[in-house]
């Protein structure tokens, strides 16, 4: 396990660190035509870095020489070992590396040092090594002819990639997309969030140093209108793979629709529930999934658990060990290791989320800049924080008086990522997990699966595939069906 250092030494770190301040392009950092971008620390202000973005031409560069990297086949057409290998090369790269990707991630996003490295940078290089090694371990399928024909199914490569990556887990996200669509042979554009350039800049650049061939990994910083809209409009670009606002994801499927019809994957927002009912055993335990759940990250995570969906019965004492175990969570200097919370990612993002606190509060309730404290309020259903997603540290306690209640509500929403269930009766959790409309339902915790299991959303939470597990593949992959007439020419007629 990695052991964390003081928050003077990773202050030392960051302030050695060489960041990155270009697009990476053609196997290169390549000055960007777009205008300098600010990129900013949220929990000091201090500006880090001013990056070159790019524009309209940069992106049609970029999506060119990803299409010719393509074509010439050294990476599109390696065998699925050698892939694999580059990949696997790329982790031990990044380990190396991680006390610099650690601290990037911190101070770039606001992220607490600990979550970056005991959670973002190893779970980074599982997702790579993961999908390096799943390669060539695929196989591909025939289907039953009859004896006059071979029918084979094969996965091929897409072509051009573009992976548009969300602000709240920088690194890990980018992962999530490079990980199966570069270890399916396809060329891949990243464009990350305009508050977090600076890990995927380095990481592609440590992947072209691990092998990845020039043109085959390459990241556009720069604004969503521009460098975002563009690939998505691209009629080079064959694929979206996007994360993030459920209202940015409706432009992408707009963008297909009035250009190439490229494959289009979201995964968008959620307003997950966690029902506790009134068997629901170890309840401090369960206040631990709670507060976890809710408040990891400041809460800037789609899967975050935004509604405690609690029985009467049990209600009061569970609220009084959530907030027993809140004492535990301390906002503050990312960089300080003793801190559970750091700040949201910009003073934008945090006005946003400060629009929420209102009224008395359980816990928390106050904002200082881009720190807000972990937050309970107690609300009816119809309340707006009871619907609207918050992405921040706000948890909504929802008093119901049956499991039949508890589950209609967790499913009153125009969402659909994750759900917990607390009970003690085995039946009873599969008849819920069944009965909720939600992509990942966990059973007496908190959580998302892991890097086997698919992750994706109903309804406004996802469209076009999941992430994570094999299935990840089917996105970034065409199915191909290769029939073989293999009859007897002497059982037919004589040609010629």
């Amino acid at each position: 396990m990695t052991e964390l250092l003081t928050v003077d030494e990773y202050a030392a770190i960051a302030a050695g660190l060489d960041l990155p301040r270009a697009p990476f392009v053609e196997g290169k950092f390549r000055a960007g035509s777009g205008p300098e971008m600010e990129t900013v620390n949220p929990a000091t202000g201090e500006v880090l870095a001013k990056i070159g973005t790019a524009d309209e031409n940069d992106v049609d560069f970029a999506v060119r020489k990803a299409r010719e990297a393509f074509e010439r086949g050294e990476w599109s057409r390696a065998h699925p070992s050698e892939r694999k290998d580059v990949l696997v090369r790329l982790c031990k790269l990044i380990t190396r590396r991680r006390r610099e990707f650690a601290v990037m991630e911190s101070i770039d996003s606001g992220k607490p040092i600990r979550d970056c490295e005991l959670v973002d940078v190893p779970e980074t290089i599982q997702a790579i090594k993961w999908h390096g090694e799943l390669i060539d371990k695929i196989y591909g399928q025939t289907a039953p002819a009859g004896d006059d024909a071979l029918s084979v199914i094969v996965r091929e490569p897409l072509g051009v990639v573009a992976a548009v990556l969300p602000w709240n887990f920088p690194m890990l996200m980018m992962a999530w997309k490079i990980g199966p669509a570069l270890a399916a042979g396809n060329s891949v554009v990243v464009k990350p969030a305009e508050q977090t350039s600076l890990t995927a800049l380095r990481l592609a650049e440590v992947a072209h140093m691990a092998g990845v061939p020039r043109g085959v990994l390459q990241v556009l910083p720069g604004e969503g209108p521009v460098a975002g809209r563009h690939l998505g409009m691209h009629p080079d670009v064959d694929m979206i793979s996007f994360t993030g606002s459920t209202e940015t994801g409706r432009r992408f499927l707009r963008y297909s629709a009035d250009s190439n019809l490229k494959k289009v994957t979201l995964e968008c927002g959620g307003k997950n529930p966690a029902i506790v009912l009134e068997d629901a055993e170890n309840l401090d335990h369960v206040a631990e999934h709670v507060v976890n759940g809710a408040f990891w990250n400041m809460g800037e995570n789609c899967s975050a658990i935004s509604r405690l969906i609690a029985h009467r019965e049990i209600k009061s004492p569970l609220v009084e060990r959530i907030l027993a175990r809140l004492r535990d969570w301390k906002t503050g200097n990312p960089l300080d290791p003793q801190n559970s919370l750091g700040a949201l990612v910009d003073a934008f993002h945090s006005k946003k989320v400060s629009g929420y606190l209102e009224g008395e509060a359980l816990a928390g309730g106050t904002a200082n800049g881009n720190y807000i404290e972990p937050t309970i309020y107690e609300v009816s259903k119809s309340d707006r924080r009871a619907k609207e997603e918050i992405f921040g540290p706000v948890l909504s306690v929802i008093e119901v008086a049956s499991e039949a209640e508890a589950v209609q509500l967790a499913n009153e929403t125009e969402y659909g990522l994750t759900a917990s269930v607390f009970t003690g009766n085995v039946r009873r959790a599969i008849r819920i997990a069944k009965d909720i409309r939600a992509g990942t339902v966990t059973v007496n915790c908190y959580g998302e699966g892991d890097i086997s299991t698919p992750f994706g959303g109903y309804r406004q939470s996802g469209f076009g595939g999941r992430d994570n597990s094999i299935h990840a593949h089917d996105q970034f992959t065409e199915t191909k069906t290769i029939w073989i007439d293999i009859a007897d020419p002497k059982d037919g007629d004589n040609v010629g």
